[in-house]
């Protein structure tokens, strides 16, 4: 039984996948309807009824009782969903889902670090600086999984730090961005050292309640994560 749910889940999953980036890149365009066959995965009915659950769900089609399945236009998608970030980030779009993606990060963030240096908890403000610590540790190893580990724990605990339920939630938002960055060899081996140095400024000024300066450190790092990702994906 076990096994049987497990190969469920991975047609599930892998069907999900397959349309979901499809609608994202423009192969299934908006206003098409999605036929059985591209419903169906291998002889699960299953699989398919419970992927266009989760399109539906994530803006991508909406059902219709007289004419199926039909795939939504981009206005329509929740565009904060990490599985939508995750698909324009392997696909075409690339390019404009970074330049999108800096901007609502250039916005917010810096806000986010002005607010936390007033209402962080002792917790938190730890788990600031021991985050940047172990970024400091591992900066020569930065696409590694140790080092995404800790800027991601930064980035997050910072956003949760504001004390704005609104920040916090964009904390899944930025992980992808992250996550996408390495994934997709748009992170440099070594990393930036001002970067590091950053984010240690960040964490610093957080915990001595330093506002302005944890805003203009805060800015520092996402213009220069910004830049770094334009420049790579120059021709995208």
């Amino acid at each position: 039984m076990t096994t049987e749910r497990n190969e469920a889940v991975s047609l599930h999953d892998a069907l999900v996948d397959r349309l979901g980036s499809a609608i994202v890149d423009g192969e299934l365009a908006a206003g098409s309807r999605l036929i059985t066959a591209e419903l169906s995965s291998g002889s699960s009915r299953g699989a398919g009824r419970e992927a266009v659950r989760v399109l539906q769900s994530l803006g991508l089609v909406r059902v219709r009782r007289k004419t199926g399945v039909e795939v939504l236009p981009a206005t329509e998608w929740n565009v904060y969903a990490p599985e939508i970030i995750a698909w324009r980030l392997a696909g075409p779009g690339r390019g404009a889902q970074l330049r999108e993606l800096s901007a609502l990060r250039g916005a917010i963030e810096p806000l986010a670090a002005r607010a936390a240096a007033a209402s962080a908890t002792d917790a938190q403000r730890r788990d600031l600086v021991s985050a940047v610590m172990e970024m400091a540790r591992t900066e020569r190893d930065a696409d590694g999984a140790e080092y995404l580990a800790a800027d991601v724990r930064f980035h997050r605990t910072l956003l949760a730090a504001s004390g704005n339920a609104m920040f916090a939630a964009l904390g899944s938002v930025v992980e992808s961005v992250l996550v996408g960055r390495t994934l997709h060899d748009l992170m440099p081996h070594d990393a930036n050292p001002h970067a590091v140095r950053w984010h240690q400024d960040v964490a610093f000024a957080v915990t001595a309640g330093r506002a302005d300066e944890a805003a203009q450190a805060m800015s520092l790092i996402v213009r220069e994560a910004g830049d770094a990702m334009a420049s790579a994906t120059s021709d995208d």
